[in-house]
């Protein structure tokens, strides 16, 4: 998910989310009562926090011994959310379970990282809601397996990307299949949310080569929606939330990649935006240094996407950021971050650093 800068103009987001907060609880009604027959049951197996407060982790770190015990520890310092890896950038699914598709094993991407039962048990016995992260498009695993569900190069064979992986065909309906097949086996094994990652066309490399077999006359945002649409419709009935990652510009112009939030906004359950500061190119939002201006990038960013979702399903929380790329980020630096998408009435955040070391405090932060 970390990109690399200068791969996309910038990645930002925006938020918009119902909180508790601020509202007083109704009284209990009576049986019988047009309040009591009016409360509809959610279809949902978990309750969603009203402020996410999480950390992501790779398949890498949940298959280290005691590791993710040592995320699930972090509950008495803030946190309430996790966003473990379901299947990765490299294509590889991170559990072994009857559920996992058969093309999981043919291409050699099921592998035994971590005890899913366990994992999903840990996290509830803790309080911790569980978010499974699926990277969908980029996939080099499936595409050096099973090539015929590659993007083509029209100088032959898969094309790939500026690192040199491949990249399975968004027009593809078995590509389609194959990644809501694996979110599926990681419901059924108890994640409550199932979020999709890289769900949208490629940006880097050489886009003049690519080729789409099957592609079909429609907007690429139309290919996105629908994918999304018929991973709902077999996600739903078994009582997860759906959401999707964006890069934070698609909420502020079209970035030709698929990604429109307020189309998406009207599928999916959340939208997460990545809103790295470091990742926004010097001017954006008339900020000279937007890295070095971590509260006011957000919010510009977040404002953006409470525009684009008004009205929407969507709830919206960002992805922060926990590293350092160019100006040293630390408590502060993450602090302004989540007092300015609180500002912005944001459902919470997640806190990203691909090594995996979270900031001391940064999840109990207390805005002023």
């Amino acid at each position: 998910m970390l990109l690399l800068a200068g791969i996309v103009a910038a990645i930002a987001g925006g938020a918009t989310y119902f909180s508790s907060r601020g509202h007083h609880a109704a009284r209990a009604a009576k049986p019988g009562t047009a309040a009591h027959r009016g409360v509809a049951r959610s279809p949902f197996r978990s309750r969603v926090p009203a402020e996410i407060r999480g950390v992501h982790v790779t398949l890498g770190l949940a298959s280290l011994p005691g590791k993710f015990q040592s995320y699930l520890a972090l509950t008495s310092h803030g946190l309430n959310t996790i966003e473990l890896d379901v299947k990765d950038e490299n294509g590889y699914v991170g559990f072994l379970s009857p559920s996992i598709p058969a093309l999981a094993h043919t291409v050699g991407a099921a592998r035994p990282y971590y005890d899913v039962a366990k994992a999903v048990a840990d996290a509830h016995r803790a309080g911790v809601y569980l978010i499974g992260r699926v990277v969908v498009f980029q996939d080099p695993q499936l595409t050096a397996g099973k090539p015929e569900l590659a993007i083509q190069s029209k100088y032959g064979g898969v094309w790939k990307n500026s690192a040199g992986w491949g990249w399975a065909n968004e027009y593809d309906r078995r590509v389609w299949k194959y990644n809501v097949d694996v979110a599926v086996a990681a419901a059924k094994a108890g994640f409550d949310e199932i979020q999709f990652d890289y769900v949208r066309f490629p940006t880097d490399g050489d886009l003049s080569a690519i080729v789409f077999p099957h592609k079909r006359s429609e907007a690429r945002s139309t290919t996105i929606d629908e994918f999304l649409r018929y991973a709902v419709h077999r996600l739903h009935p078994l009582g997860v939330r759906v959401s999707a990652d964006v890069f934070g510009l698609s909420a502020s112009r079209d970035l030709g990649i698929g990604q429109i939030p307020s189309q998406i906004g009207k599928v999916v359950d959340a939208i997460y935006p990545l809103v790295y500061p470091s990742h926004f190119n010097p001017g954006e939002y008339n900020l000279i240094e937007p890295e070095a201006f971590p509260y006011a990038t957000i919010v510009h960013a977040l404002r953006d996407f409470n525009r684009a979702v008004r009205g929407e399903k969507a709830r919206i929380v960002p992805w922060l950021q926990d590293f350092t790329i160019k100006l040293n980020y630390g408590l502060e630096q993450v602090g302004e971050q989540i007092d300015a998408a609180r500002a912005m009435h944001a459902g919470g955040f997640l806190l990203w650093n691909p090594m995996g070391l979270y900031t001391s405090g940064a999840l109990v932060h207390t805005t002023p």
